[in-house]
């Protein structure tokens, strides 16, 4: 059976869970922690920085959650195409993935970094997460104006879901972007994604910056 060891309240884990449930595919979810050291030691074995989360298939290991989902897709298909077959949509899907983990994940990430160094986050620092999410958020709600939404999961929900949930609660989606409002609030009612949010509840005392009540 296949492995996924990652963490509950990490947004990477989300990113491949979703699509693992999404495809119902059968895995055994090692949650890291105190109580299982072997865990994070595998982890820190896989891969050169030893982040999670990361698949084990026998003896096939895969970290990066993008290139675990294109793992599945290839080696576990289920009714969700996670990847189009398409190889013109392959490559648009693929490049919005980049998009949510490169301007909207990575960009929110350093308004949690700074405040897990200094215990709250500097106006500079916020500042400028607030400039680039903004820039990224009316991107996406222009490029959502076309985009042909799939029935199912697909690479771009996968990124899309995670990022969104947690960049919303750093630097709020704006009211003029009511088509992005919109498409987060369906991604977190999606069952694969609901299934993330309700299992990472527990741990909302994790997020440096304070939980929202919402969502």
């Amino acid at each position: 059976m296949l492995e996924l060891y990652g963490h509950p309240f990490s947004s990477y884990t989300w990113k491949a869970l979703i699509a693992l449930y999404a495809n119902e595919t059968p895995f055994a979810f090692k949650v890291l922690g105190p109580d299982y050291p072997e865990y994070g030691a595998r982890i820190q074995m896989a891969s050169p920085m030893g982040k999670f989360p990361l698949l084990v298939d026998g003896t096939r290991e895969v970290f990066e959650s993008t290139s675990i989902i294109e793992y599945l897709a290839l080696h576990h298909p289920g009714s969700a195409p996670l990847i189009p077959p398409g190889a013109d949509d392959a490559i648009q899907t693929r490049m919005i993935d980049r998009v949510f983990d490169s301007y909207v994940m990575n960009a929110m990430q350093e308004s949690v970094d700074d405040a897990i160094r200094h215990g709250s986050v500097s106006t500079g620092v916020q500042a400028r997460v607030d400039e680039r999410l903004l820039r990224a958020y009316r991107w996406i709600d222009g490029w959502l104006a076309e985009y042909s939404r799939p029935d199912s999961v697909s690479l771009i929900e996968c990124a899309a879901a995670p990022s969104l949930f947690y960049a919303d609660w750093v630097t709020r989606i704006p009211d003029d972007c009511q088509r992005l409002q919109g498409w987060r609030a369906q991604l977190l009612a999606m069952p694969a994604v609901a299934r993330c949010v309700d299992d990472a509840r527990p741990y909302r005392n994790y997020f440096p910056l304070g939980a929202p009540d919402r969502d």
